[in-house]
């Protein structure tokens, strides 16, 4: 049995990157004014994070080979939805543990038809934002529309039922019909938690 001096670190700096790319117009976002948001998030997570504004290309790097892969993958999940049109302060979320990242293509689901995209996002957004903030507070979940993605943050379970409603929207189902199903799963998620809890063992 091999002693722990011998294990390799998981991560290796100078070795160890994470790419990814960012659009353009939300580099910005990224950075944050005089470098804030760049610099919270390097903070929160112990991460180095080095963008290239000319290109939006984004490399993360372990500063130490003690820095967690957990870590890593939290800061990429951050930048990935700054990427696709969320705000920092939406974006934080994704640090918290059991919270995903969740981004539908409508392109890849619909067509490239502009006619249908415009009709399809219209209908997830709904007039002045309506049926877009029905889905948030009904869900607990964060969901935004940037081009031609759709995308949504929360609790892997909350997400995923947000996920059903927008692709349930994208088939051509009633908003009643849809709220229904949401009402329905959200309860039976907060049902399971419940028991869940009441399941526990009590240790004293």
């Amino acid at each position: 049995m091999s002693s722990g001096k011998d294990l390799k670190p998981s991560v290796i700096p100078g070795v160890t990157k994470l790419y990814l790319r960012v659009p353009l117009d939300r580099v910005g976002v990224l950075i944050g004014g005089r470098g804030a948001v760049l610099r919270e998030l390097e903070g929160r997570t112990g991460v180095k994070v080095v963008i290239d504004s000319e290109d939006g290309s984004v490399v993360i790097e372990p500063p130490t080979p003690a820095t967690p892969v957990y870590n890593l993958l939290k800061a990429r999940e951050f930048i990935r939805a700054i990427a696709v049109g969320f705000p920092p302060e939406k974006a934080w979320r994704l640090l918290e543990e059991d919270q995903v990242l969740i981004v539908i293509n409508l392109k890849d689901v619909v067509g490239s038809s502009i006619n249908h995209l415009t009709r399809i996002k219209g209908r997830i957004i709904g007039e002045g934002g309506k049926v877009r903030r029905n889905l948030e507070e009904m869900t607990g979940t964060y969901i935004t529309i940037y081009n031609d993605l759709v995308s949504i943050i929360g609790d892997y379970e909350s997400a995923r039922v947000a996920r059903e409603a927008i692709e349930m929207i994208i088939r051509g189902r009633q908003h009643s019909t849809i709220y229904r199903y949401v009402d329905r799963a959200m309860r039976e998620i907060k049902r399971k938690r419940i028991t869940s809890l009441w399941l526990k063992p009590y240790n004293p």
